[in-house]
């Protein structure tokens, strides 16, 4: 039997706008241990004509975001986070087939993204959406110099 969720439940994907990025700063904050600055958002969805940013919403909230830049012909996801209190709810694979379907609306046809060696829920996620291990760039993470896979999708859909 299939169960109909309340519309005011349902997570809702959308650009990223200034009124989010007190949101999106704490989610960085609680996410990575060398996050990004409020006013590096504002840069990147203000002035950076490469950059694509979304939130993720539930009930109202924001309980993510994801971020690519549009590089020639190829798409590089930035960043992507879940506010550690909602994950596992399907948020992050909603917040990447967002921006692989922008990405394809536009034009581009592969994609791009660097994940900790160690983030194994991560990667497990981009392997489900095609994404495959092309490389490593070693020492890549500053706070601890981990190693960093480079997994590409070549065939976005």
């Amino acid at each position: 039997m299939q169960m109909e969720q309340k519309n005011d439940s349902i997570v809702q994907v959308t650009e990223m706008r200034l009124s989010d990025l007190d949101d999106v700063e704490e989610i960085e904050q609680l996410c990575f241990p060398t996050p990004w600055s409020k006013e590096a958002f504002r840069t990147e969805i203000m002035r950076n004509f490469c950059a694509r940013y979304a939130v993720a919403r539930l009930n109202g909230r924001v309980v993510g975001y994801i971020g690519m830049w549009l590089v020639i012909d190829e798409a590089h996801i930035t960043n992507v986070a879940v506010h550690p209190d909602y994950r596992h709810r399907g948020i992050g694979e909603k917040l990447m087939r967002y921006m692989m379907k922008m990405a394809v609306d536009i034009g581009i046809s592969r994609m791009t993204l660097e994940v900790r060696k160690s983030n194994i829920v991560a990667q497990n996620l981009y392997k489900k959406l095609g994404f495959e291990e092309s490389g490593i760039r070693k020492g890549y993470y500053l706070n601890n110099n981990e190693d960093a896979i480079i997994m590409w999708n070549f065939h976005l859909t």
